[in-house]
């Protein structure tokens, strides 16, 4: 993709003097009650939707959770992700805050890289190699964000990658036999790796991607580069 594929900007919200970010949940948004059953399909025995739709409920053959999309209507949640808003950032390099593309001037000045922001767990910076359920962000939202974020203000750090490469998904994975959740990991939701037979007993919530060609970098840097 590049510059010239850039989306139209979106329509930007507000919450209490907040920026909601483009890939935020909102309360009308609401998971959508679905029947579950077993299914005989490509690659072996898995779950489906008794009503599925397979070019809106699956993407790769994954089964993706279903969430109405109602952006901009009832009480944001600032920390959340709607799932598909989530994979279309992913996906297309959307920043997760404005929802444009981060193919732009930007990306042309930093040598074809993007701009990743992450909360800096115990002061570690964004890793080669790093597994991410977090979309690329462009440098204004990114300087506002580490601002105005209440999860950033803890301490964040930054870097320029030159490369997401799609790893899997993460979701809530289902017993085979009793189709019941499998209880979650402590910090989330279950995380599957592209191939593995996993996927086909995994409701999708989250596009999950490795970071490579990694570059920790200031934000300070890049503005005043700018």
């Amino acid at each position: 993709m590049s510059p010239a594929s850039a989306v139209a900007p979106r329509k930007q919200f507000h919450w209490r003097g907040l920026r909601v970010p483009y890939i935020a949940p909102w309360s009308a948004e609401r998971t959508l009650p679905s029947e579950i059953v077993r299914r005989v399909g490509v690659g072996g025995t898995g779950i489906g939707y008794a009503d599925e739709l397979s070019h809106l409920d699956r993407r790769r053959g994954i089964l993706w959770t279903r969430q109405s999309l109602a952006r901009g209507k009832g009480t944001p949640d600032l920390p959340g992700m709607h799932p598909l808003r989530q994979r279309q950032a992913m996906t297309h390099m959307l920043c997760q805050v404005c929802g444009i593309s981060t193919f732009g001037a930007d990306f042309e000045r930093w040598g074809e890289r993007h701009l990743y922001v992450a909360r800096a767990t115990g002061g570690r910076p964004i890793g080669e190699g790093e597994h991410t359920v977090m979309a690329p962000v462009c440098l204004p939202c990114a300087t506002e964000s580490v601002d105005a974020c209440p999860h950033l203000r803890k301490g964040w750090t930054a870097a320029l990658v030159s490369y997401a490469q799609s790893w899997g998904v993460a979701g809530i994975t289902l017993h085979q036999q009793t189709l019941k959740p499998l209880s979650l990991p402590e910090r989330g939701l279950h995380k599957v790796p592209r191939g593995d037979p996993a996927e086909r007993w995994t409701i999708a919530m989250r596009e999950v991607r490795t970071l490579h060609r990694v570059t920790p970098v200031a934000l300070s840097d890049l503005v005043t580069a700018a």
